[in-house]
């Protein structure tokens, strides 16, 4: 198993928000606390892998097909959009960025993603938060 691939403790992200960019600090704090509400109220555990990803679309599909008023989730989706970027930033060491009030992820070769838009766009059926990932770490490539 790689360190890519465990769970970082709260103790971790604790650490690295505090060492990472300041706009780094609200999708943190919005992905630990998705991961959190999923683990206390679902039994759903995420761990910052890319295949954790298949779940979380799963989930998305899942609470659409239960026919949720947007309002009601924007909430969620804005916490599993930053887990996804949070995935993102993990297996490539991007970085956040933000600019009125949006927040994206920069990888190192330059180009910004949008994970927290994917999640809605995943919420109105049109959207991957798996494929953003593999797009962005270039794992389809390979």
């Amino acid at each position: 198993m790689t360190a890519q691939a465990t769970a970082p403790t709260t103790a971790d992200v604790t650490t690295r928000q505090t060492s990472r960019p300041a706009a780094a600090a609200k999708p943190v704090r919005w992905a630990a606390d998705a991961v959190s509400a999923l683990r206390e109220g679902a039994r759903v555990r995420l761990d910052y892998s890319a295949q954790s990803l298949w779940r979380v679309d799963r989930l998305i599909e899942e609470i659409r097909r239960e026919g949720a008023p947007y309002a009601a989730v924007e909430t969620v989706l804005r916490g599993l959009g930053a887990y996804a970027g949070e995935v993102v930033v993990h297996q490539t060491g991007a970085e956040w960025w933000t600019s009125g009030g949006e927040h994206w992820v920069r990888t190192p070769d330059g180009r910004l993603w949008d994970p927290v838009d994917e999640a809605r766009r995943c919420f109105a059926g049109d959207g991957s938060l798996r494929l953003l990932c593999r797009d962005a770490t270039g794992a389809g490539r390979r």
